[in-house]
């Protein structure tokens, strides 16, 4: 009796053992790049590419143009005429460069877009190294904004109650920082940068609208009576602390670096249109806003009260009443929408590690959760050290030197690899060595004023 032949036409197939696992193999691949697809459209920097150069360049006013304009005139106080100037002066344009060579290494790999600080070090400096010397720095700078926003909130918001109720029935910091956190708590929800496209479009109207109230009204109160334009610390060591101090508030006026690839992820782009043009565009507007909020409060605010200048302008500029109220208004306005420009980020780093490194499900539950803990860290640390302009002079030292002003020429030095000795390696050397010595001398004045700040202060009173 003969065996019969199998009658399955693919068992025949000698090739068969090899085909299932390369087919089980493509299949498993093709559902690894479906999840990975669906996370990247429901992280908040990669789920919406469709923005243009105007939501680039408000976002970056947004980023730019915050609390720190405030503080000018006061660091001005602590540098003088002369080193204040070429400081503020310097720092537009050494910031402008650092910013210009970040929007070009966005897509500098063909096919590759770096849509996050960390991915662009990580590409210069390898997969964990690059991890480590970014992401600290990062957070560190987002996070201290965050924390910076919610004192200057509660601060605002106390001195409208101030000004409104003539200093009568006086209410603690503490609240207010409260009050101004429970808006961030409904907004932290909003689910990527478009999304809040509108808030950040008000918050740099109103940043341009606080400054030019602040330098007009300075005008127009005119220089005060015994002006004083010399250091106003008593003794050596103080001037110069409160130099290295200032150094650092200026270094954090300059703080869109830590945001300017997530803003430009959210770009379109094509191999005949790529999205630094449109980034670049919006960049150029930004920085012209920045130069016309920066230098008149800086050097204005400062020709006006001299070194009897108030660490917020604001505080200085007491009447008109009705006119101080506005502006207050339109700088919690803007610090609302400055607050999710700088968490977006950080709600994005978060639920990148609960997802792909955690395995949590990408639900709207996890991000309520983890958001809202978030929200309520900042404003906890922000009621219990509410030290305005020390908290400045260190974050910008410590923080905004490295991302904004030498990180990026670090960066651009190991992967363009220019001639040494040509004018790009120059320049670039230069903006690491003066970015490293404000990283080292500017977070030493900052925290020496947080503690002479914190020997009068009582916690949350």
């Amino acid at each position: 009796m003969v065996a019969q032949a199998p009658t399955d036409g693919n068992s025949s197939n000698p090739n068969n053992v090899d085909e299932k696992p390369e087919m089980r193999q493509q299949i498993s691949d093709d559902e690894k790049v479906r999840k990975q697809k669906e996370i990247n459209d429901w992280l908040p920097i990669t789920s919406s590419r469709n923005a243009n150069w105007w939501y680039a360049a408000f976002h970056n006013v947004n980023s730019m143009v915050g609390a720190g304009v405030l503080g000018l005139p006061f660091a001005m106080s602590n540098l003088g005429w002369g080193p204040g100037c070429v400081v503020m002066v310097l720092s537009w344009v050494i910031t402008l460069f650092t910013l210009w060579q970040m929007v070009e290494m966005h897509e500098m790999v063909p096919g590759k877009r770096f849509d996050r600080y960390h991915e662009l070090g990580q590409h210069a400096f390898g997969e964990k190294l690059g991890l480590w010397i970014v992401v600290p720095q990062q957070l560190v700078c987002e996070v201290g904004v965050n924390i910076l926003y919610m004192v200057t909130g509660g601060q605002s918001l106390q001195k409208i109650h101030k000004i409104v109720k003539k200093d009568k029935d006086p209410i603690k910091l503490t609240y207010f920082i409260m009050i101004f956190a429970s808006v961030e708590f409904v907004l932290s929800h909003l689910p990527n940068f478009n999304s809040i496209s509108g808030i950040s479009l008000a918050a740099a109207v109103m940043s341009l609208s606080y400054s030019t109230i602040a330098w007009t009204t300075s005008i127009h109160k005119g220089v005060q009576p015994d002006v004083e334009y010399g250091y106003k610390a008593r003794s050596t060591s103080g001037t110069v602390f409160n130099f290295f101090n200032a150094l650092g508030q200026v270094a954090f006026a300059y703080a869109g670096h830590n945001v300017v690839l997530e803003i430009q992820a959210t770009l379109p782009t094509s191999p005949e249109k790529p999205s630094k043009y449109a980034m670049w565009r919006g960049v150029v507007i930004a920085y012209i806003v920045v130069a016309l909020c920066y230098f008149p409060v800086a050097f204005i605010g400062y020709y006006t009260f001299g070194n009897a200048v108030e660490d917020n302008i604001l505080i200085s500029l007491e009447k008109p009443g009705w006119l101080i109220v506005t502006a207050n208004m339109f700088v919690i306005i803007h610090i609302i929408g400055g607050y999710q420009l700088f968490a977006m980020p950080v709600f994005d780093m978060i639920e990148t590690v609960l997802v792909k490194k955690l395995h949590f499900r990408p639900t709207t539950k996890l991000r309520f959760i983890t958001r809202n803990i978030y929200v309520a860290f900042t404003m906890v640390v922000g009621m219990t050290f509410p030290f305005f302009s020390g908290i400045m002079g260190f974050l910008g030292g410590f923080a905004y030197s490295p991302t904004s002003y030498y990180l990026p020429c670090i960066i651009w030095l190991a992967i363009k690899k220019p001639r040494k000795f040509s004018l790009s390696w120059f320049i670039n050397w230069i903006c690491i060595i003066l970015g490293v010595l404000l990283m080292i001398v500017s977070p030493i004045g900052g925290f020496r004023n947080i503690i002479l700040q914190a020997k009068e202060y009582h916690f949350y009173n």
